[in-house]
């Protein structure tokens, strides 16, 4: 959270194209990076890891983010949009769902890897039965979720909080907008923060239905389980 703040803040408030474009690609270096450190740990997954295709992956993934995140701007630039209506859409409300769904993307594209060659999935009693990818797509798709859930809600709650606040004339000195904005971003990013991690469990379960063949040949178990990763 002390970088991941900060972050948030500044991306949240730039009015023009290329300063966006340059504090997303910061804030997506971020999140990958934390993504890649925090992935499935399994010893058996680690013998699968590719770094070098999850890195290009990555920076992929950051600079297409980093553009998607800076259309509303160009948009706005481009267009020279007057409408009052069209300014609150544009510059207020798309960001979030981009935020969202590009941060989800991230993290499918870094951990897709686990989706392809497998994460080991376990019994109830912590024996390793097999590598699993389903049980690996399980796992990325959540945390891609729980992902897109937290910095899609930081960057859309506070945004209609505020105009609540500026619509309600609440905050009297327009001097004091930019410290409200930064608590109320701060809030929400500390309350969603374990809302996010608590969405999924971090030893996810999955059914006996689920998994290969190849692994229920081997054990008469019905319920399985993995590391979800962060």
């Amino acid at each position: 959270m002390p970088i991941t703040l900060p972050l948030v803040i500044v991306s949240s408030v730039q009015r023009h194209a290329r300063h966006s474009f340059f504090w997303q690609f910061v804030f997506h270096t971020y999140t990958t990076a934390f993504t890649l450190v925090n992935g499935n740990g399994t010893p058996k997954a680690e013998e699968y890891s590719l770094p070098q295709k999850q890195l290009l992956l990555g920076l992929g993934a950051i600079s297409y983010s980093a553009c998607v995140g800076a259309l509303p701007l160009v948009f706005m630039n481009r267009y020279a949009l007057k409408n009052s209506l069209m300014q609150l859409v544009v510059r207020k409300l798309l960001p979030a769902p981009l935020l969202g769904l590009t941060s989800a993307f991230t993290v499918a594209m870094v951990r897709s890897p686990e989706f392809d060659n497998g994460i080991e999935v376990m019994d109830r009693n912590g024996k390793v039965i097999g590598v699993s990818k389903k049980a690996g797509e399980k796992a990325v798709m959540e945390t891609a979720l729980s992902r897109a859930v937290l910095f899609g809600t930081t960057f859309f709650l506070p945004e209609v909080l505020m105009y609540c606040l500026q619509r309600g004339r609440f905050v009297k000195n327009p001097r004091a907008l930019g410290p409200v904005r930064m608590f109320v971003i701060m809030s929400v990013l500390a309350g969603m923060l374990p809302v996010s991690f608590s969405m999924f469990p971090q030893c996810g379960e999955i059914k006996r239905a689920d998994l290969e063949p190849e692994i229920l040949s081997s054990t008469e178990e019905t319920e399985f389980f993995y590391n979800r990763g962060i």
